[in-house]
């Protein structure tokens, strides 16, 4: 499958700041892309450039195979970690603005606007003003904006930053019911949990470079280190693999380690046994936001 966006080797100065020092990320059509890295690392001035609120410094960015130009920007989608609303105009009001503004005739716009309010769970807050509105409801309306005019590609920086476990939801949802109609999505954002829960594959860069990409299960499989968790029946004794401390704060009759990938499990497994009586054992990858500092953590 063609791929619907390509950022090849981007960079962009800012003064004597380098805020991006060659990134690399490709998504596909019906993908959700986890755009990850530490504050500074470049993501924010990346999804920029895509969007061409930024002129980087040399690179390409093709969507569709094509340089992105004024045309086939309308069929791009953002959400800035800034509010980027209008706060005097009302809910429904403004997202049928934004529709007009990406080429959608009044009827279209309004019938959108309709649909989306619906869909993001404001139908009793259409006439109120934006500023009236929480964070998370101004968050819906962004959300709302970003797709009032259908686009195949949906650029979404910290999306989920202060919402609400329902807000979150509603969000997630969203951005899956747009990756199985065809659209792709790229966001980024701290919340690795979620991440890992919506994507399968993931972007991660550090100092404006790309480090690594990848399923998040192979990324997870190709660590170093594995989590090794044993809850006893009854109190925990003191057994510990050679070498290895177990981790702090471990619940009561509960031992947890990080161990070496290369630890033989069923080896681990027999010695824990003769120590004392077992209820369960988890031995597997690492979560992503181990993955994650181990690739920027240093």
């Amino acid at each position: 499958m063609a791929d619907r966006l390509v950022v090849e080797q981007l960079h962009k100065r800012f003064d004597d700041i380098v805020a991006v020092d060659g990134v690399d990320l490709r998504i596909e059509p019906g993908e959700i892309l986890g755009f990850l890295g530490p504050n500074g690392a470049g993501k924010s001035t990346t999804m920029r450039s895509i969007l061409g609120l930024v002129a980087y410094d040399s690179g390409s960015i093709t969507l569709d195979g094509e340089p992105i130009g004024p045309t086939s920007r309308r069929s791009i989608g953002y959400m800035p970690q800034e509010r980027g609303l209008y706060m005097r105009m009302k809910v429904h009001e403004h997202i049928a603005y934004i529709g007009r503004l990406a080429g959608l005739d009044s009827a279209t716009a309004n019938d959108r606007a309709n649909r989306w309010v619906e869909r993001v769970g404001l139908v009793e807050r259409r006439d109120d003003l934006i500023q009236e509105l929480s964070t998370g409801n101004q968050q819906r309306v962004q959300l709302a904006v970003s797709l009032v005019h259908e686009p195949s590609l949906l650029v979404l920086d910290e999306p989920f930053a202060g919402l609400d476990p329902v807000a979150v939801a509603t969000l997630s949802d969203v951005m899956v019911e747009q990756m199985e109609s065809g659209v792709s999505v790229i966001f980024s954002s701290h919340q690795l949990e979620l991440v890992q829960d919506l994507t399968d594959r993931v972007t991660i860069i550090a100092a404006g470079r790309t480090r690594v990409t990848g399923t998040v299960t192979d990324l997870r499989n190709s660590s170093p280190d594995r989590n090794l968790e044993i809850v006893w029946q009854g109190e925990a004794p003191h057994w510990q693999p050679p070498d290895i401390a177990p981790l702090p704060d471990s619940p009561a009759g509960v031992s947890r380690f990080v161990v070496p990938s290369a630890t033989n499990s069923a080896d681990l497994i027999a010695s824990a046994s003769q120590a004392g009586s077992i209820a369960s054992i988890r031995y597997e990858p690492p979560s992503l936001d181990q993955v994650f500092l181990e690739v920027v953590g240093q």
